[in-house]
């Protein structure tokens, strides 16, 4: 079921997680095919059953079986054990087995109509505080205060969010005016982003970038990389609010790293001058 869905747009699985969601894609998918089916039958056989040609009197009585009955109940326990058995076991691990900021790259993200602002917090793994007065859409769209503690290694990105693979990812995501809703199709990662909320996400990606590329050759997506999705209408800019997910190995997301550090250390020498 899994490799016919691909076929039909569900995209490929590139997180520990993703796995354990497709299968109650799957099932979700079988049930309904088989209720699809099913019911369908059963109108069809109505249909041809109870026909004004065979029954051109009326049937008081009614129907004395209660096969369909015991036939609803039977649809009514498997949606239960659906839900109960795979559902909420999948969304409880979601949100309860959140990895603390010690045990995992902890991001913030901060949307906005109409971008995804990316805050890391440097070398020494701490966030510097962020005020609300001190947002400046051009130069400081967090609102970062440089002088708190913890704030001098910190740096952001605009749409651009990298990560390394085989580590697990956990991002406070919130958002600064409206609604938005963060999606990482890849890897499996949907969730709202609620101004004064700080909601975590956490997920562990399986493959790099350019391994993700490779299994694109010859499909329609050859060629185009892990973007991140706004899923909720947030305004006329709606359509441009897209970002892109980057996926290292070890080294690659060092370097990364150590770029973005020594970019940060010039910027405060041009201020300094």
């Amino acid at each position: 079921m899994i490799e016919l869905l691909h076929k039909f747009g569900l995209p490929i699985n590139m997180s520990v997680q993703g796995s354990g969601i497709d299968e109650v894609n799957a099932i979700t998918h079988w049930l309904m095919l088989v209720l699809f089916v099913g019911w369908g039958g059963f109108f069809i056989l109505t249909l041809i059953k109870f026909r004004a040609s065979k029954n051109d009197k009326a049937d008081y009585d009614g129907v004395k079986s209660h096969m369909s009955s015991l036939l609803e109940a039977a649809v009514a326990v498997i949606e239960i054990l659906v839900l109960f058995g795979f559902a909420f076991p999948i969304w409880a691990n979601r949100v309860n087995n959140v990895p603390s900021p010690s045990e995992s790259l902890h991001i913030r993200i901060i949307a906005q109509q109409f971008a995804w602002n990316i805050h890391y917090p440097g070398a020494d793994g701490k966030f510097g505080k962020v005020r609300p007065e001190l947002v400046d859409e051009q130069e400081n769209p967090i609102g970062l205060d440089r002088e708190s503690e913890n704030a001098e290694d910190d740096f952001f990105t605009i749409n651009q969010l990298h990560i390394p693979v085989h580590e697990k990812i956990r991002i406070d995501l919130t958002s600064k005016d409206v609604i938005h809703s963060f999606g990482l199709p890849e890897l499996r990662v949907k969730q709202d982003a609620i101004p004064g909320m700080s909601i975590p996400v956490h997920f562990e990606a399986t493959m790099t970038s350019d391994e993700f590329l490779k299994t694109t050759i010859g499909t329609a997506r050859q060629g185009q990389g892990l973007e991140i999705a706004c899923a909720q209408l947030c305004g006329l800019g709606h359509y441009r609010m897209k970002g892109f997910l980057t996926v290292h190995n070890e080294e690659g997301f060092q370097a990364w790293l150590d770029e973005q550090a020594e970019y940060l250390l010039e910027s405060e020498e041009d201020d300094d001058w």
